[in-house]
Parts: structure tokens; C-alpha cells; sequence
């Protein structure tokens, strides 16, 4: 299909009926996204016999708060914020993309997929996606593509899975004939942001957003993650999901992020083990004093957390299934003061002058009087609060977060049941 072809099925009853299924009450916005990358990349790249849409969404970590890169347990969800494009294949040995949002324009050259001496950067990133495909087995090509994005840089929702899974959507149909699984998508992105982006980071952010909806995902097999989709709708148990921006300082957290798992894995080596996971809860409080010793104090409470909120991942994924909503939001709540206390990821270790996070997590706890959950969100140290607002709540708690953070810094969201995809595909 060229760009008159592809526009005019963007508005067929069965697109217009995945448009609702994604966006809800957003699908005529979100449709006139989808017609302006097509506008952007006939401009930018001319006609196409095969243009394609593409669409890959940010997600939220629901529970389990540094538990992925120990072989944990987390429950996540997909959101309907996303990166979307248009797309085609170009027959050259050149990758070009364009992202609107960021004002770039890109080009990398297949013969050249080597990471900058920096390791940093959207075209490092590119460039171990590409290599990823190639190292595990698949086939790369030329493409051009235009990129537009609303998820919320730097705000813990994971704009750079939505980015790489949009670009593995697209690898995989073009040139790997759809054959490849969500999963596939999430190890070469991880490949990409451990080797080319020096991120050490788990496979639950591109994960959740591959795949989509609500997941519970085991990483007990880090090669093979067992993940399973919930049915749980938070809108229809009367609840909103906020993200509400703390405005802290996003300076390089690389250190601070990279620590909390080497000390967890400092503990588990004193079990004579790799990861956490394969430590047993029991084991570790009989011995907590030898691992105090052996550790310090701040790894031995962040494996106290690992080890409790692994379990929480657990229990919040069943208080779901099972339709107990004041269980889950009490789980909610016992993981953010595991957070705060344990984990220690609220605010840098030193900083007395900047703790946005804490003062954020404040005005949740007054916002809400009582009712909903709130806990800090993602990574830490910097970020975002996520908060479960009852909906006659919502409007108020709006005003008196962004009272407290800024205007436009509470997100209202929604899950979306679809992941990385091709938009004409499904």
C-alpha cells in the first residue's frame, strides 16, 4: 500500500475499531497522530509501495521494584501513550529515521553497527537494536521511518522500550516475516540498552511494553520469562492510574541505578548464589547478621526489600484475579514503603536540598486522605509517583498534585491490551 492507500485503511471500521480498543475515548486524537506521520514521511521520503503503520507504548511497573534484574517477579502494564510511525523498506544497506518528537534525523549505515566510545545516545541505540537481530539469528534491511511519540520522556514510563520496540516491529515485519515473539523484542532491546547504551537495565520495561495489557511477568529463566496477561480493568473497579512527575534534576543516576543490583547480588554471593531469586526468604533472615557483616547495611536492607516485594508481585497479581482491589491497593502501599525505607531510592544517598521524590510522595499521601495507594515508580532516585485515585477523586487530586509539582505534571492514564504491533496487522 503507498501513503493514499494506507491513510484511507487508517479509516476503515476495522481500524477504526482497534483505534478504540487501544485509545478508548482517545481514538480520533490518536488517529490524526497516525495521519500526520504518514503526511511527515511522504514529505520527508516520498511515496511508497508498502508503507506501514506502527504503533509500541510505554508502560507502568504495578509491582516489583527492582526485582527484574534479580530473576524477581514483577506485575506491569502497557499504556496508552506510544511511539507510532510510518514505515517502509528502502532496499539499501541505510536505516533512515526521523523522529519528529526529538527533532532528529537520523542515518545509520548497516556495514557500521560498531557503538560510539561514548555509548549513548538514539544512534547507539538503533545501532544495537540492528546488531542485537543480527547476534540472535535475525535478518536486518534498509528502511525509512518517520517517528512521533507522547510518552513521557524521562518520566518513568519507559520512552526508550516504546522507541526500541517500535524499531523491532518493524525490523521483524519487514524483513523476518513476523515470525519473531514479544519476548524476542524484549532480549534485543535489553541487549541494546546493556551493550550499546550502557544502561544496565532488566527486561520487565521492554517486556511490558511488547507484549501489552497487564502482566505478570517471572523472570526466574532470564532467557525464557514466563508472562502471563491478566484481565483487569482498574477504570471498571472505579479507579484511575495517575503518573504524577516529581520535577527532580534526570542528571546521569547511572551509578545510583547500577549499585542497587550489584549489592543485591553482593548478598545472594554470600548464599553461595548468582541472584536473589535463588535465595529463600528464611534462609536470609536467619542469617541476616553475617550478611550485614559481610555486606554493610544498605545492601543487606535492599535484599530484604527484593526478597519481600518479590513475593508482593505475587500476591498483588492474585488480589486481581481475584477481584480484591483493597488488597491490592494495601500491597501497593506496603511496596512503596519498601521502597522508601529499604531499597532506598526515593532520593540520592547525600542529598539534603533536592528530595522531590519524598516531597512528591508528601503530597500524594495528603492528596488522597486516606483512600487509593501511591508508591514511587520505576527506577527512582529521580522520576515519577504513580497513585490508584478513586474516580470521584480524580478531579480533585489532579488540581492538588499539580498544585503541589506544576501544571501538566499529573498524567491521567489508562492501560491499553495491545503491545508493540503492527496498526493494519491486527
Amino acid at each position: 500500500m503507498n501513503v493514499c492507500d494506507t491513510m484511507k485503511q487508517l479509516n476503515s471500521e476495522r481500524t477504526d475499531a482497534f483505534m478504540h480498543e487501544l485509545y478508548g475515548n482517545g481514538a480520533a486524537e490518536n488517529k490524526a497522530r497516525y495521519e500526520a506521520v504518514l503526511k511527515g514521511f511522504k514529505e520527508a521520503f516520498g511515496d511508497s509501495e508498502e508503507v506501514l503503520l506502527f504503533s509500541s507504548p510505554g508502560r507502568t511497573e504495578i509491582s516489583g521494584n527492582h526485582t527484574d534484574h534479580n530473576h524477581g517477579k514483577v506485575l506491569a502494564g502497557s499504556i496508552n501513550l506510544d511511539c507510532v510511525g510510518a514505515a517502509a523498506k528502502n532496499y539499501s544497506n541505510q536505516v533512515h529515521i526521523i523522529s519528529e518528537t526529538y527533532d532528529q534525523n537520523i542515518t545509520i549505515d548497516l556495514n557500521d553497527l560498531e557503538p560510539s566510545i561514548k555509548k549513548a545516545g538514539t544512534v547507539d541505540l538503533i545501532k544495537g537494536l540492528l546488531k542485537g537481530f543480527e547476534t540472535s539469528g535475525y535478518s536486518v534491511g534498509g528502511f525509512n521511518a518517520y517517528i512521533t511519540s507522547n510518552v513521557i520522556s524521562a518520566a518513568g514510563v519507559s520512552s526508550s522500550a516504546s522507541f526500541e520496540m517500535l524499531v523491532c516491529s518493524m525490523l521483524n515485519t519487514f524483513f523476518n516475516e513476523s515470525h519473531m515473539d514479544n519476548v524476542a523484542y524484549a532480549h534485543i532491546g535489553k541487549y541494546a540498552e546493556n551493550v550499546y547504551f550502557g544502561k544496565m537495565s532488566g527486561l520487565m520495561d521492554q517486556t511490558a511494553s511488547s507484549v501489552g495489557g497487564v502482566v505478570a511477568i517471572d523472570f526466574r529463566d532470564n532467557a525464557n520469562p514466563v508472562v502471563r496477561k491478566l484481565d483487569f480493568d482498574f477504570t471498571k473497579a472505579g479507579y484511575a492510574l495517575c503518573i504524577i512527575d516529581s520535577g527532580a534534576d534526570h542528571a546521569d543516576l547511572s551509578d545510583e541505578y547500577s549499585a542497587i543490583p550489584m549489592e543485591m547480588r553482593q548478598v545472594a554471593a554470600h548464599f553461595g548464589k548468582e541472584v536473589l531469586r535463588e535465595v529463600a526468604l528464611a534462609d536470609f533472615l536467619t542469617d541476616m547478621a553475617a550478611v550485614r557483616e559481610k555486606a554493610g547495611d544498605r545492601a543487606t536492607l535492599r535484599a530484604y526489600h527484593f526478597l519481600k516485594d518479590n513475593q508482593r508481585a505475587i500476591d498483588e497479581a492474585a488480589a486481581l484475579e481475584a477481584g480484591d482491589f483493597d488488597k491490592f491497593l494495601s500491597l501497593v502501599k506496603e511496596s512503596g514503603y519498601s521502597s522508601f525505607m529499604y531499597l532506598q531510592n526515593v532520593y540520592v544517598s547525600g542529598s539534603v536540598e533536592h528530595q522531590e521524590v519524598a516531597y512528591t510522595l508528601a503530597a500524594c499521601e495528603a492528596a488522597l486522605a486516606g483512600k487509593g495507594a501511591y508508591r514511587v515508580h520505576g527506577g527512582g532516585f529521580a522520576g515519577t509517583i504513580q497513585a490508584f485515585v478513586p474516580q470521584e477523586m480524580l478531579a480533585g487530586f489532579v488540581e492538588q498534585m499539580e498544585k503541589a509539582v506544576g501544571k501538566g505534571g499529573c498524567h491521567v492514564l489508562s492501560i491499553r491490551p495491545a503491545g508493540g504491533t503492527e496498526l493494519m496487522k491486527v
